[in-house]
């Protein structure tokens, strides 16, 4: 007797399925973690960076080096095959938090 089910298959099939949703999930956590560790590492680093500028008098933008980090980005988006204008939007992102967060804090 056939499982009633609109997508043909059959139960067994179903939890195949949902277990290796459920797996894919569980990864797509795990390196959700990991981007908010590295974001966290960066921001900490970030912040070294920026009581080096104070203690210097050192601008708290510094075009050059926003340039070097954007081409990185594309650079690094092309080598991974990620779409090259997201990469550069979430760098951006990231670039304008940390300026914001140097500029309260002279």
């Amino acid at each position: 007797m056939a499982d009633d089910n609109t997508t043909g298959g059959s139960t067994a099939d179903m939890n195949v399925e949902e277990m290796e949703l459920d797996e894919l999930r569980e990864e797509i956590r795990s390196i959700d973690h990991e981007i908010v560790q590295l974001i966290a590492q960066r921001t900490y680093v970030a912040e070294s960076i920026a009581a080096v500028k104070r203690e210097h008098d050192i601008p708290t933008t510094d075009e050059t080096q926003e340039q070097a980090v954007m081409d990185r980005a594309g650079e690094n988006a092309k080598q991974f095959d990620v779409d090259s204008n997201l990469v550069k939007a979430v760098f951006r992102l990231l670039i304008e938090l940390n300026k914001v967060e140097q500029r309260s804090n002279r």
